[in-house]
């Protein structure tokens, strides 16, 4: 039973926020606030010595400075941001005020020479991690992991004690934020501080296997594995393992820090068709001594931007063109905001867009935790992949003669550090997953600068996949000049009917994508975050009014892809509180659509 005074707090987050609907998704009381979230959170790269530390934890807000000298004023269920529901606080915190964690543990894990890391998989901002009272960093970025190895650190015995401090500025600071505002309205919401993913332990060898990603040669039917080793001695080596339903398909190894390649005869591709993974073993060896040793998996597929038949340029899969066609994905929760209730939930989402017929998904301006990711592979989803916007102020215009035209952000030296930083480590430590084919550094014109260099620095860490430099972003559309042909994609943002850059002036070098469009909206009593003053694009009375506009949509969409549109992205997979623009409801409870004459609809557009 939930208590008064939590009544009382949500009240005042209701309040302060402006939601008069509570939603529960189909997984809200399935949530233990005990054991939440409880499978494998890495799961590009496996071990079976692992201890999850989701659950109770102590918290405080305090203002920002602090120090929780009297103690903590109550639960908070990690990983759960503060301002959820299903966190059991949903209170705002705000840039003058930081959130104090601490957790009391048994350590489940026997160290036996071997070292303990502790992991995180996202907390939104700035954190400070402490162990047994020793401070182990300060880590900023809100939507990449990292891990701090603690064997040092640890008492005697079992019980053992974790102390975090996290402060986020939200919009009043320059770091990647996404949509998330201290005042939220529209198209932005509410703010997402602190621990958002699964904490836990790993015990690994002193030398271990920190990471992993493959890279697929069609014509040469290869497969390279490049793979990270903390602590590497010389002399040790690299094994790889490629095994089928048991078989093993192919082995080799390499020194430590050299790619690893493997012949396959008969590669079986990876497609949305037929999203075939390869089960993958890595071992570590000091000469025939096994050092350490994890399971992964990969998939054999490339992706490359090449002109069709037709003359237009397209993205080929697998050497095949292939139209891809989406929603925009911004990942949102009523009760858990950025964190999914359950894996199950985590999942749903992909799963429905996949029975509605869509092929990608257009990830926006938000991270997901990794195992959305590895779903997307298991599932076979293609992805586009954004970085979270931040430090935003300039702006895109529509006026006579230009589609769009904009100011370019001028960041200070820190600004612009934080979002090269956080990129980077993005790219890195999510290249492993074949699921994505398509990076987004900057949507529209939001936080865009020094696009050139972006796009530069995105191709220099992942040569392998294709780059849409700004989606939507500023452009002399009328009078391009070459720097802003840049990366492989032009992007052009409409609402709501499907339009296309000129092929005339961009279709030469560049493939050209309407990367938003649609936004049809549709209220569902009982079902919206708040009772009235609901927003859409383009708003409708009832869902077969939705659904002959859209069919419509798809009437105009099918009239331009010959015409060299290579990709379209609906907006979106599900409203987002004030946001009713969703194929489904942000509780995820009433699809808008029937699946199965969408998925006919989209059918089409394929062919």
């Amino acid at each position: 039973m939930r208590s008064s005074l939590f009544l009382i707090l949500l009240f005042s987050y209701t309040y302060a926020f402006g939601q008069a609907n509570f939603l529960k998704t189909p997984w809200t009381d399935q949530v233990s606030s005990e054991a939440p979230l409880q499978d494998y959170p890495r799961p590009q790269l496996v071990r079976s010595e692992w201890q999850n530390l989701n659950g109770p934890w102590d918290y405080s807000i305090l203002p920002k400075g602090s120090l929780p000298e009297i103690g903590f004023a109550g639960k908070i269920t990690v990983p759960f941001p503060v301002e959820s529901y299903l966190s059991g606080v949903q209170q705002p915190v705000g840039p003058d005020n930081e959130i104090w964690y601490q957790k009391d543990f048994e350590l489940a894990l026997k160290p036996n020479k071997k070292r303990i890391l502790l992991h995180f998989g996202a907390v939104d901002w700035e954190s400070e991690v402490w162990v047994n009272g020793k401070s182990l960093g300060i880590h900023r970025g809100g939507f990449d992991s990292f891990s701090y190895d603690i064997t040092d650190h640890l008492e005697p015995g079992k019980k053992q004690q974790i102390r975090v401090r996290v402060w986020d500025p939200s919009d009043s600071g320059p770091q990647p934020r996404g949509k998330q505002v201290k005042d939220p309205r529209g198209i932005w919401y509410t703010p997402v501080t602190g621990i958002w993913q699964t904490v836990w332990l790993e015990s690994v060898p002193k030398s271990y296997i920190s990471g992993t990603y493959s890279v697929s040669n069609l014509e040469q039917k290869t497969q390279f594995f490049h793979t990270s080793v903390n602590e590497s001695k010389p002399g040790q080596k690299v094994e790889i393992q490629l095994t089928n339903q048991g078989v093993l398909i192919a082995s080799g190894s390499n020194t430590v820090g050299e790619p690893i390649q493997l012949k396959l005869e008969n590669p079986i591709l990876w497609s949305p068709e037929q999203p075939h993974l390869y089960d993958v073993k890595i071992k570590l060896l000091d000469g025939s001594k096994v050092i350490d040793e994890v399971s992964s998996y990969s998939a054999f597929r490339e992706v490359k931007m090449a002109k069709a038949q037709d003359g237009h340029q397209r993205i080929f899969l697998n050497g095949e063109p292939l139209f891809q066609y989406g929603p925009l994905d911004q990942g949102w929760w009523p009760d858990g905001l950025y964190t999914a209730p359950t894996d199950e939930a985590l999942a749903f989402d992909i799963e429905k867009t996949k029975e509605m017929g869509f092929n990608m998904i257009r990830k926006h301006v938000k991270v997901e935790p990794a195992r959305w990711y590895y779903h997307a592979d298991k599932l076979g989803m293609l992805v586009w992949q954004d970085m979270p916007s931040g430090d935003m102020g300039n702006k895109w215009e529509i006026r006579p003669g230009v589609i769009r035209e904009g100011t370019f952000k001028e960041r200070n030296e820190e600004s612009e550090s934080i979002f090269k930083t956080e990129w980077a480590e993005i790219i890195q430590e999510f290249k492993f997953f074949p699921s994505i084919v398509v990076w987004v550094p900057f949507n529209e014109a939001w936080g865009q600068f020094k696009t050139a260099e972006i796009v530069e620095l995105t191709r220099k860490l992942d040569p392998t996949r294709l780059i849409n430099s700004a989606s939507g972003g500023n452009f002399e559309w009328e009078n391009p000049k070459e720097a802003d042909l840049l990366g492989d994609i032009l992007d052009l943002h409409n609402y709501p009917d499907p339009v296309m850059p000129d092929p005339a002036l961009f279709g030469e070098k560049n493939i050209l994508v309407l990367g938003e469009f649609g936004g049809l909206g549709l209220p569902l009593d009982g079902h919206t975050w708040q009772n009235r003053d609901n927003w859409g694009y383009q708003s409708f009375s009832d869902q077969a009014e939705l659904f002959a506009r859209y069919s419509l949509l798809m009437e105009d969409l099918k009239e331009v892809i010959p015409k060299g549109l290579a990709a379209a992205i609906y907006t979106q997979t599900t409203d987002v509180e004030v946001e009713v623009n969703g194929l489904m409801t942000y509780d995820r409870q009433v699809f808008k659509f029937d699946l199965n004459a969408l998925k006919k609809l989209h059918s089409e557009l394929y062919r």
